[in-house]
């Protein structure tokens, strides 16, 4: 690492993080990741119980591990460090945290106590091209120290498990239950449910090395010094395409300054360039972008990583009484960074349906699927980040990809909030696309084609036209809902996993009811 470069800036430890990461990152991209067996199976009973579930990964199974006790069930949780939110904010839009207050997790007061930084407007803007300002989307900063520090407590108090310094390490599935080894532990449940994220053993298993469709790069920090800090930007670039992908930068007001994201949407071809890099061009480029000298900001930390999105996702778990959750499951969109907010978004739904799911012993793999079920809404996003990303050999206009942002933000801004918000939520809804695609400027979309490609044209075709079928599906469930009653627990658990199902696939959830 040339510390005579713009790196000079990161701490020591910021860099050993990134070239570890790099190493990581370097890995993937030339397939030398081998995935472990961390998973095996046996025609045998278990004769007791830990528990009923059992979570493997706390910063975001906390999540769900304090909402599951609260239902009454036993949940051991199971975290390889010392369950502590992160520094760095989590930014969300203000109606996604009822969530919290609804499942009885947190109060008004304590969902407020939460709340570290607010502010409004956010900005969308592209280089030479359209830029709106929009209220109330990710305007709301989560002290994530605070919120899981809460979480803990109250976890622990409706008699939850917490084992800290516990790094999972194998499980055996048996005919009733999973017995899972985690360091010099061994745990028995009914149920494991796996929130290690997206470089879960569990999942490289199960994945069996495939390598991701897309990835999303980031690289950020968060300062102070900024002259202006009362603004956000939600997606914004100001340069054409550099080095085979387009730019885009976010910014937030955090607590102790400003934090400032570079991102970008690549594949993992073995020569995309590295996170270094990435953070040396984030570095070369922030005082353009935010109009202030390096020098003049105070560091508070650097943020850097990679995403990766499957095509294959949610995924299903091959195995019985194992369920994937939040990034583990690739349930975020290749457009998102999945995380905090695609977390909190299914929080509820999971939480009713792993309870029920427990209630009529419905955990075998085919069950445990309707879970984490094919989304539409989710996959029709793909061609956006096809649209959004270069390939390796692509020669494409400079400008492309900002004409055609623009083109489209313009359309839903003039279409009304109801249209751009939620797609600026990661919520696509069928009647907002189908009121936006006619109105985009066909100049704009024909020079796309050639750099997306045929077959993923046509897998998109088919992923709209589930979206409208699911668009349609989810309001006739919910007339037939009363009708369910008299039918077995067994038959409405399936019912209430397809009503969920078009629900979410549909984007219903953003609508409160």
């Amino acid at each position: 690492m040339n510390l005579n470069s713009n790196l000079s800036y990161l701490p020591e430890n910021s860099r050993k993080g990134l070239q570890i990461a790099d190493s990581r990152w370097q890995a993937l991209r030339n397939n030398n990741l081998t995935p472990p067996t961390v998973i095996s199976e046996r025609n045998e009973r278990l004769n007791d119980f830990d528990a009923d579930i059992i979570i493997s990964g706390g910063t975001l199974g906390i999540l769900i591990a304090a909402s599951l006790q609260k239902q009454g069930n036993q949940v051991i949780l199971i975290e390889k460090g010392k369950l502590k939110g992160r520094e760095q904010e989590w930014n969300i839009s203000r109606d996604e945290l009822e969530t919290f207050v609804e499942l009885g997790l947190l109060s008004t007061q304590e969902l407020e106590q939460a709340i570290a930084t607010e502010y409004n407007p956010g900005r969308v803007s592209f280089h030479k091209g359209y830029e709106l300002w929009v209220e109330d989307v990710l305007n709301i900063g989560v002290d994530p120290v605070f919120l899981l520090e809460i979480l803990k407590k109250k976890f622990l108090e409706a008699g939850g498990k917490l084992l800290e310094n516990t790094p999972f390490t194998s499980a055996t599935i048996y005919d009733n239950g999973v017995l899972v080894k985690a360091d010099d532990t061994v745990l028995k449940s009914r149920l494991l449910i796996d929130g290690m994220g997206h470089f879960s053993p569990i999942v490289q298993q199960a994945r069996k090395g495939e390598k991701p469709d897309g990835i999303c790069l980031v690289v950020g920090s968060c300062a102070e010094g900024y002259p202006n800090n009362e603004t956000g930007d939600l997606i914004a670039s100001f340069t054409p395409i550099l080095n085979q992908c387009q730019y885009f930068w976010e910014a937030f007001p955090a607590r102790d300054g400003r934090t400032t994201y570079l991102f970008t949407y690549v594949d993992a071809h073995p020569d995309r360039f590295s996170l270094e890099f990435f953070m040396e061009e984030y570095l070369r480029l922030l005082p353009e972008y935010q109009n202030i000298e390096l020098d003049k900001l105070d560091f508070k930390r650097f943020l850097f990583g990679f995403f990766p999105a499957y095509e294959n996702s949610p995924l299903k778990m091959p195995w019985n009484r194992i369920l994937p959750i939040g990034d583990s499951a690739g349930g975020q969109s290749p457009v998102s960074f999945g995380g905090f907010g695609s977390m909190v978004r299914h929080l509820k739904r999971l939480t009713l349906a792993i309870d029920e799911a427990l209630k009529v012993d419905s955990l075998d793999q085919k069950s445990l699927s309707l879970l984490q079920p094919y989304q539409p809404n989710i996959s029709v996003t793909w061609l956006f980040q096809k649209t959004m990303s270069v390939e390796v050999d692509q020669t494409v206009s400079p400008n492309q990809i900002n004409e055609l942002m623009s083109g489209v933000f313009q359309v839903m801004d003039r279409l009304g909030d109801d249209v751009l918000k939620p797609f600026l939520q990661d919520v696509i809804q069928f009647p907002a696309l189908m009121k936006t695609l006619p109105l985009v400027n066909p100049k704009l979309v024909l020079p796309i084609l050639p750099q997306v490609g045929v077959q993923p044209l046509l897998n998109w075709m088919v992923h709209y036209f589930n979206l409208a079928v699911y668009s349609g599906l989810y309001p006739v469930g919910k007339w037939v809902k009363p009708l369910i009653d008299n039918l077995s627990p067994q038959k409405q658990f399936y019912y209430h996993r397809w009503l969920d199902t078009w629900k979410y696939g549909s984007g219903g959830d953003y609508n409160k009811e």
